[in-house]
């Protein structure tokens, strides 16, 4: 019998790689999409499309975090600040970073998990988000992961439950070839931290995407 898994999906590059990947290790995930009130609805668009591809089934969700509101990634009003790429990731925090969302998020995958009897839950932290985000660290992926077996009755009975990072050691042109090895569909994953229709192209995540496509020597499908 598969092993079962809780993948958070958002529908970009890293966690749909994510998803396909599980699927490759012999899991049976569950996709959790979240609507945290990000700005850039698409990417929830397109994880539906993903798991659908992936014939995973999913949980979908919506939250409402009004100490959120003023957030670059939340706030429309605001407008996003874009630096060059070689700027990316020497600033420290950047502004783009939600605070405590990727905790949020593992929790709820966490709660799923001990709730469906998964064994894991997945996310697409990677190589270029350790100097940016303090939520996506392999300190802080080992902390969650022990407290999620310490505080859930899969981990108090069994101890098996714990929280993967599978790319946390790879940068973008990596992932890309992974994902492209996996066979996922990369032609229908979103990026794009702005909620226009087309991807912006200046956005960070737009920038490291085409970066990342672009060292892999391939064309990004999606474009």
């Amino acid at each position: 019998m598969a092993k079962r898994a809780v993948v958070l999906l958002s529908g970009g590059l890293d966690s749909t790689t994510v998803l396909f990947w599980a699927q490759r290790r012999g899991y049976r995930p569950t996709a959790l999409i979240v609507d945290y009130g990000q700005r850039h609805k698409r990417e929830i668009k397109a994880a539906r499309r993903v798991a659908k591809a992936a014939g995973a089934p999913w949980h979908e969700i919506s939250l409402s975090l009004p100490w959120l509101r003023d957030n670059y990634l939340i706030n429309t009003k605001k407008k996003l600040p874009h630096v060059s790429l070689a700027r990316i990731g020497k600033n420290g925090i950047p502004p783009t970073y939600v605070p405590g969302r990727n905790t949020i998020l593992l929790a709820l995958g966490v709660s799923l998990a001990d709730s469906i009897g998964a064994e894991a839950v997945i996310y697409g932290a990677n190589a270029l988000d350790y100097s940016d985000y303090p939520d996506c660290r392999p300190d802080f992926i080992s902390a969650f992961s022990r407290a999620a077996r310490l505080g859930t009755r899969q981990g108090a009975e069994q101890g098996r439950i714990r929280v993967l990072a599978p790319l946390s050691r790879l940068d973008k042109s990596a992932i890309v070839k992974l994902g492209r090895k996996l066979k996922a569909p990369l032609h229908i994953t979103w990026s794009c931290y702005e909620g226009d229709a087309r991807p912006c192209g200046c956005c960070d995540s737009c920038q490291l995407r085409a970066k990342g496509f672009a060292a892999a020597g391939v064309a990004d499908p999606a474009q």
